[in-house]
């Protein structure tokens, strides 16, 4: 059974118009789970056996992913899994700096005391996983992006959403390097302390401040 039969059978229902973009999730995963390494040529006969598909869903799944920064078009060479240089990622952490830090102050202002109740939970959360350490990197991880989109969407600004989530797939690309650096975890998990004693004071410069801090820190980390 191949990997499309699967999410037909965990119930996600396929159409025509919706096959590339079930192909471009199941490479998107790929690629994040290092399935695909960064620089590697992407084999579209292989992959559209492998799917039990054509190659025309295929190809406009990496348009897809290469309209996100995942994949890059060559001429005359195909499709591969985008290399983050150095400059990528500093241009990548100081967007998200921008937009997160911006979108943090407006929620220490405006968000309800239910609002932050739920940004307190997931902080627990957050605690939780942390607590196992590099053996739960990678639930440490969707905990953290969780915090960050319910952040974001609490600020409710989707031009905003949508610029961060594309910035963040590309982030991802270089998540396994930043969070395995020894000691990274337990410091990320104080910044996100220290954000949320700022989001409970009702504190719009001192969270605005540090959430930059938590963005240069990651991308020192992810050096």
């Amino acid at each position: 059974m191949n990997a499309l039969s699967n999410l037909a059978r965990d119930g996600q229902s396929l159409s025509p118009r919706a096959l590339y973009e079930d192909v471009a999730e199941l490479l998107r995963q790929r690629i994040f789970k290092r399935e695909l390494e960064p620089g590697s040529w992407i084999d579209e006969l292989r992959i559209a056996e492998a799917y039990g598909i054509s190659r025309t869903p295929l190809r406009e799944a990496l348009k897809v992913l290469a309209t996100e920064g995942l994949v890059t078009m060559k001429v005359r060479r195909g499709a591969y899994v985008t290399e983050v240089s150095h400059k990528d990622l500093a241009d990548v952490y100081h967007l998200l700096s921008l937009l997160e830090s911006d979108a943090a102050a407006v929620v220490a202002t405006q968000a309800s005391d239910a609002e932050l109740a739920e940004l307190s939970a997931l902080h627990a959360e957050l605690e939780a996983a942390a607590l196992q350490g590099t053996d739960n990197t990678d639930q440490f991880f969707a905990v953290n992006e969780r915090f960050h989109m319910r952040l974001l969407a609490i600020a409710n600004n989707r031009w905003r959403d949508q610029m961060v989530a594309d910035l963040r797939k590309v982030m991802k690309l270089n998540r396994h390097n930043s969070l395995l650096k020894t000691g990274r975890i337990a410091e990320s998990l104080t910044e996100h302390q220290a954000i949320m004693a700022a989001l409970l004071a009702r504190d719009a410069q001192r969270t605005q401040e540090r959430m930059r801090e938590h963005f240069a820190n990651g991308l020192e980390a992810a050096e």
